[in-house]
């Protein structure tokens, strides 16, 4: 969580949404079209911080030292509504000599979005100069997380990069594990926004094949693999929601009945590749 002295400083309303994401440096050949890769994300929920109308909150931006460039504002992402909200209840808790400003912030929410849609932003404003920046917020929890996997293979990391995404190998040098879903039993495979959800596939696993583990990638690489490889599995690909974020949806779907429920892992994974 960003300190308020850094994100509560010149905080606003703005009524753009413009974006430029963690999603950078994206070249304009696609193994996936941008409509696939957005209807893959767009099963992920994230949430912003907004006002009653869908406004995001946003803090300004330094602007350049030539001069040349405006300043731009940049307006959080967060993967848990939990610590939107309780990033709200903070800057609220704050006493504020602004009138205006102290009304504001009472009216502030924490409003979900599909992932893809912001995907889908940032192709359509990549070429513009000035944007509303995304500084995006993972899970604690999800971070601690990938970061203890990693440190457990060998590696020495102090903090992940981004935002992690969990796999299940049946072996560091084999395939990713799939897994059926539907009534026609299709195989998918799963990239896991909780290390919960990945511990659960590799413990139905790990006793056929005591080698299966679990890698650790961020989204950043997961969405450059889908721009760059030719490979026909990655249509097969799913990103499954963390826990909280399919209690989110779960509620969505009882409250709209024709709503298409979000999908859940089979009871079992499927078959290795030979």
């Amino acid at each position: 969580m960003k300190s308020l002295v850094r994100w509560g400083t010149t905080l606003g309303l703005v009524g753009s949404t413009v974006l430029t994401t963690v999603f950078s440096g994206i070249i304009p050949a696609f193994a996936l079209s941008e409509q696939q890769i957005k209807e893959k994300l767009d099963a992920v929920p994230v949430w912003m911080i907004t006002n009653p109308q869908g406004l995001p909150l946003s803090r300004q931006l330094p602007a350049a030292n030539d001069g040349k460039k405006k300043a731009g504002s940049v307006t959080g992402v967060y993967l848990s509504k939990a610590e939107a909200q309780a990033f709200i209840k903070e800057l609220q808790g704050v006493k504020n000599p602004d009138p205006k400003m102290a009304e504001m912030l009472k009216t502030l929410q924490a409003t979900a979005v599909p992932l893809g849609s912001i995907y889908q932003q940032l192709q359509q404003t990549k070429n513009q100069t000035e944007r509303l920046q995304f500084a995006f917020k993972p899970v604690e929890q999800e971070l601690k997380g990938a970061v203890d996997l990693l440190r457990a293979s060998g590696q020495d990391v102090k903090q992940f990069p981004s935002v992690p995404v969990f796999m299940v190998r049946f072996a560091p040098d084999k395939g990713y594990v799939p897994i059926q879903l539907g009534s026609d039993k299709k195989e998918y495979f799963p990239l896991f926004m909780s290390k919960q959800d990945a511990l659960a596939l590799l413990n139905q696993v790990k006793s056929k094949f005591p080698k299966a583990d679990i890698q650790v990638v961020d989204v950043d690489g997961v969405l450059k693999t889908m721009q760059d490889k030719n490979d026909k599995w990655l249509e097969q690909v799913v990103f499954f929601p963390s826990p909280e974020a399919r209690e989110y949806i779960r509620t969505l779907s009882s409250n709209n009945p024709q709503q298409k429920p979000n999908q859940q892992p089979a009871n079992r994974p499927a078959a290795p590749k030979k």
